[in-house]
């Protein structure tokens, strides 16, 4: 499993990203009440991840609950299933997180989009921070890469198209992803695709120089620290259709040194069944020079849709999810964690929960989460 580096030097229509800030937030501890409040609303059911600095529980609305955030309560039955990630806020401090954390909500808070994970509500106390998404349980394309080996060319195209049209709405909104590998590409009840974790994505006008990423997926230009843009997304998109086909990426070592250089020398060894076109496509997103590089031209995403390896795509159908997707998630009930390893709730249970609060300058940090 590929894991994100934490970034270094961090850079400072209705559905984009808002520039103007927010209404003027609410005492601290009227916040932490609202968020205690909003909280008793919900049971948790499983823990369904952990990370550096926090957890992600799957979580109930109790019956009855109707939020003017869209979220609506379980009947008894069913129903009213969403993920609520927790982050703890001294271990976001101290990992100097906290950008990246601002940065996912200000993405996800205005943007709607079928491919995209989407964010209901957002709250803090003192001691974590609280993000409640939609609970997606396919689970991740990574688990069904690494059952199958491989996909055959047909389901890779699937799914590419699908992060394709994702990428291409972000971009137009001036939004560059920046950590596309298959453990953020999950999977819904319906077998189309996600996107999640938006803590490296970022509203660009022009270049950032902040190294966040996953080492295998990392563009030539992160690497060498000259300025990047959107254009690190299609590098990214060329190394998932290498790992989709192939079962690993194209550029793997030992260590992240040894990654870097086979990323920046850029010689692709490609197995034998892995067709002419599928070569074509992947060497021209593989490109280190990025203004010459597929989806960073002048046309954009419309010259990655034309390319031949997506001949059969119908384009229109994509962003309406009428294409049929290749594996279609095996699940009991919308609450149906079983694609998510795992954990008992200690495990998501941080050592500040409960413990002494932080400090109101620390606190003072989060105070319009």
């Amino acid at each position: 499993m590929a894991t994100s580096l934490p970034a270094q030097d961090p850079s400072g229509d209705p559905e984009e990203p808002r520039d103007t800030p927010e209404a003027s937030p609410a005492p601290p501890e009227a916040r932490a009440d609202a968020t205690a409040a909003r909280l008793r609303d919900f049971e948790t059911r499983a823990i369904v991840g952990t990370g550096t600095f926090g957890h992600v529980r799957l979580v109930q609305a109790k019956a009855g609950v109707v939020g003017g955030d869209g979220v609506v309560g379980g009947d008894g039955g069913g129903g009213g299933f969403y993920a609520l990630k927790v982050m703890r806020i001294r271990d976001v401090i101290r990992l100097r997180q906290e950008q990246h954390v601002r940065s996912e909500k200000a993405v996800l808070r205005d943007l709607r989009h079928p491919f995209l994970v989407r964010l209901f509500w957002t709250g803090h106390d003192a001691w974590a921070l609280y993000m409640l998404m939609e609970f997606v349980p396919g689970g991740e394309l990574f688990g069904h890469l690494r059952a199958r080996g491989r996909f055959p060319p047909d389901a890779a195209a699937f799914y590419a198209a699908e992060v394709v049209s994702a990428l291409d709405f972000l971009h137009a909104r001036r939004v560059a992803y920046r950590d596309l590998k298959p453990e953020n590409v999950l999977l819904d009840r319906d077998g189309h695709v996600k996107l999640t974790d938006f803590g490296f994505a970022k509203k660009l006008d022009g270049r950032t120089w902040t190294l966040c990423g996953t080492p295998e997926y990392l563009a030539p230009e992160v690497i060498q620290s000259k300025g990047h843009g959107r254009a690190v997304d299609w590098w990214a998109l060329g190394v998932l259709i290498f790992e989709m086909l192939v079962g690993f990426p194209p550029f793997v070592d030992d260590n992240p040194p040894g990654i870097y250089r086979k990323i920046l020398a850029a010689r692709i060894d490609f197995p034998a069944h892995v067709d002419l076109a599928a070569r074509d496509l992947i060497r021209r997103l593989l490109v280190v020079d990025r203004t010459r590089r597929l989806g960073n031209l002048k046309n954009g995403a419309d010259d990655v849709r034309r390319h031949r390896w997506f001949r059969a795509v119908d384009w229109a159908a994509v962003p309406q999810r009428k294409l049929k997707p290749p594996i279609v998630p095996e699940l009991a009930g919308d609450g149906d964690a079983s694609y998510y390893e795992g954990l008992p709730d200690s495990a998501g249970r941080g050592e500040d929960e409960g413990a002494a609060p932080l400090s109101e300058e620390d606190l003072e940090i989060f105070k319009d989460f």
